[in-house]
C-alpha cells in the first residue's frame, strides 16, 4: 500500500506520529480467541443442482460487468455443461469438500452471498478491502516497467464460511478449473463482527497467495533464492523455507502492504487461535516436517525483519517491539525435526526476509517485491490520523490533505488502534467496516462501467493541485 503511487500529487506529506503501544494485546488476542471458537458457519452449501442453478442464474446481473464476464457467467457456463450427474459425482469423490466439491462451493457461495445480500455491509466492506490489496499490487504505477501479471488481473471475490479452516483463499491456478479468472477468499463468519485482528491476516491471503499465484515462476524464483541464500546455515533451513515458499513469501507480502500492523497482528492472531485450541496463548515453537507454514515462532521473527526494511521512518521501532514481543514465547525451536538455536533462528528470517523483499525477479522484471509495493511514511500518517476517528466515531473525511484513503488504511488503523488500547473492540471494527462500505459505494469497479484497476483512474498532472494558492 502507498498513497504516494494511488494518488495525485498532494502539496505536502505528513509526517507521521506514530507511537509504539501493545497494551491492548491481550484483549485483541482474547478477541480473536473468542471469535475462533464461534459456532456460526454462515449459509449452508447449495447441494441440489437444479436449485443452486436458479439461484445463480437469479442474481447474475447483481454484479458489475468486469465480474460478469471473468467469474459469474463462466461459472454458470461451467455448472451448465456438468449438468446434475457430474454435479453429484464431484460431491460424491470429495465428502470432506477439501478438494473440488469445496472448490465448487466456494466459488457458488461467492457469488450467492454478493448476490443475495448476505451479511451486506461486511460483504462489501471485505470485497473492498481484498480489492484494494490486489489493486495495490496491479495499479500501473505501483508495477511501472512490470507486465501485468500471467493468470489474473482481477481482484478475487470473497465469502464467509467454513470458520474451522480460518482465513484461507483459492487462488486463480486453482479456480481457474471452473474456467472464472481470479480466485476467491474465505473469512469465517464470526469475523463480521469479532475477532477484528483477522482482517489484518487477509494480506497475507490476497497480497500473499492470490498475487503470488498469478505470476508463472515467481514462487519458483523465490524459493531458489531462499536455497541460495540460506544454505551456509546449514541445519537444512535452506529446504525448510524453500519448501514453505507459499506461506512464508505471503507473510511479506501481507506487511509489504498492510505494514507493521500485518506483522505484529500475525503474533496477536496466532495467540488467540492457540488459544481456543490447547487454552495456551503462545506461540508455537514447533514447525513439523508435514506443516506448509512455518512455525509461528520463526513467523513473528521474520515479521520483525521484514518490517525493519519498509520504506517509513518508523520501522526500526516497530521491528524491535515485534521482535520483543516474538522472544517472549521463545522456547526450544524445532523445525522439521531439527533443533535449530535461536540464535541461527533469527539469523535465518533476517536472510529470508532481504531475499524475499530485494530480490530481483525476473517473473516481474528484474524487480524485487519490496519496489513493486511497500510502506511509506504517508501510509503511517494516515493510519495514524484515522485512529481518532475511528476510536470515537467522527466523521473520517476521506478528502483530506494528508491523501487518498484506502480500506488498507482502515484496517491498519483500527488494528494498530485495537492493539494500543483494547477497548471497545467490537465498535472499533463496526466503524472500520462502515469506513470501508463508503469507499465500496465510490469503487468504479463496483459500478455500471468494465473498470478493472481503479487505481488507475487517476490525472496526471504538469503541476501540482492547488498551485494557484
Amino acid at each position: 500500500m502507498t498513497t504516494t503511487k494511488k494518488s495525485a500529487p498532494k502539496t505536502s506529506t505528513p509526517k507521521p506520529t506514530s507511537s509504539v503501544s501493545l497494551g491492548g494485546l491481550s484483549a485483541v488476542s482474547e478477541d480473536a480467541r473468542l471469535a475462533t471458537l464461534a459456532t456460526d458457519h454462515g449459509p449452508p452449501d447449495p447441494t441440489d443442482y437444479n436449485s443452486l442453478m436458479a439461484r445463480l442464474q437469479t442474481v447474475e446481473d447483481k454484479f458489475p460487468p468486469l465480474y460478469q464476464e471473468s467469474f459469474v457467467g463462466p461459472y454458470v457456463a461451467t455448472l451448465k455443461a456438468l449438468g446434475a450427474n457430474k454435479f453429484a459425482t464431484i460431491l460424491k469423490k470429495d465428502p470432506n469438500r477439501e478438494g473440488p466439491a469445496g472448490l465448487l462451493f466456494d466459488l457458488a457461495q461467492a457469488v450467492l452471498q454478493h448476490g443475495e445480500g448476505y451479511n451486506k455491509a461486511a460483504t462489501r466492506a471485505y470485497q473492498e478491502f481484498i480489492s484494494d490489496l490486489y489493486d495495490g499490487y496491479l495499479g500501473s504505477e505501483s508495477r511501472h516497467g512490470v507486465k501485468q501479471p500471467d493468470l489474473s488481473v482481477i481482484p478475487p471475490l470473497v465469502k464467509w464460511g467454513n470458520p474451522d479452516s480460518g482465513p484461507y483463499t483459492w487462488p486463480v491456478d486453482a479456480a481457474s478449473s471452473f474456467h472464472v479468472k481470479t480466485g476467491v477468499v474465505n473469512l469465517p463468519p464470526a469475523n463480521a463482527s469479532q475477532g477484528l485482528v483477522a482482517w489484518a491476516a487477509l494480506g497475507h491471503e490476497t497480497a500473499g497467495h492470490d498475487i503470488l499465484h498469478a505470476d508463472t515462476g515467481l514462487l519458483d524464483e523465490l524459493s531458489a533464492a531462499l536455497q541460495e541464500n540460506l544454505a551456509p546455515l546449514g541445519l537444512g533451513l535452506a529446504d525448510y523455507f524453500s519448501n514453505r515458499i507459499d506461506e512464508t513469501a505471503s507473510d511479506v507480502q501481507g506487511i509489504l502492504n498492510l505494514g507493521p500492523a500485518a506483522g505484529i497482528g500475525l503474533i496477536a492472531y496466532f495467540r488467540g487461535l492457540i488459544g481456543a485450541y490447547s487454552g495456551k496463548a503462545k506461540l508455537r515453537n514447533e514447525g513439523p516436517a508435514d506443516d506448509p507454514h512455518p512455525a509461528d515462532i520463526v513467523r513473528g521473527f521474520l515479521a520483525a525483519e521484514v518490517v525493519a526494511l519498509l520504506n517509513f521512518s518508523g520501522r526500526k521501532a516497530w521491528s524491535a517491539v515485534i521482535a520483543s514481543e516474538t522472544e517472549k514465547d521463545l522456547g526450544t525451536i524445532v523445525l522439521a525435526d531439527q533443533v535449530i538455536p535461536a540464535t541461527t533462528a533469527k539469523k535465518a528470517a533476517k536472510i529470508v526476509a532481504h531475499s524475499l523483499v530485494a530480490t530481483k525477479l525476473n517473473a516481474i522484471e528484474n524487480h524485487s517485491l519490496g519496489q513493486i509495493q511497500n510502506w511509506q511514511d504517508g501510509d503511517e500518517a494516515l493510519v495514524q490520523s484515522l485512529r481518532a476517528p475511528l476510536r470515537d466515531g467522527t466523521a473520517i473525511d476521506f478528502g483530506g490533505s494528508f491523501g487518498t484513503i484506502y480500506a488498507a488504511h482502515l484496517v491498519a488503523a483500527a488494528v494498530t488502534e485495537a492493539l494500543a488500547t483494547g477497548h471497545d473492540l467490537a465498535g472499533l471494527q463496526e466503524r472500520m467496516i462502515q469506513g470501508m462500505v463508503t469507499l465500496h459505494e465510490k469503487n468504479p469497479v463496483w459500478g455500471p462501467l468494465y473498470v478493472a484497476h481503479p487505481g488507475d483512474m487517476i490525472r496526471n498532472y504538469v503541476v501540482a493541485p492547488g498551485w494557484r494558492r
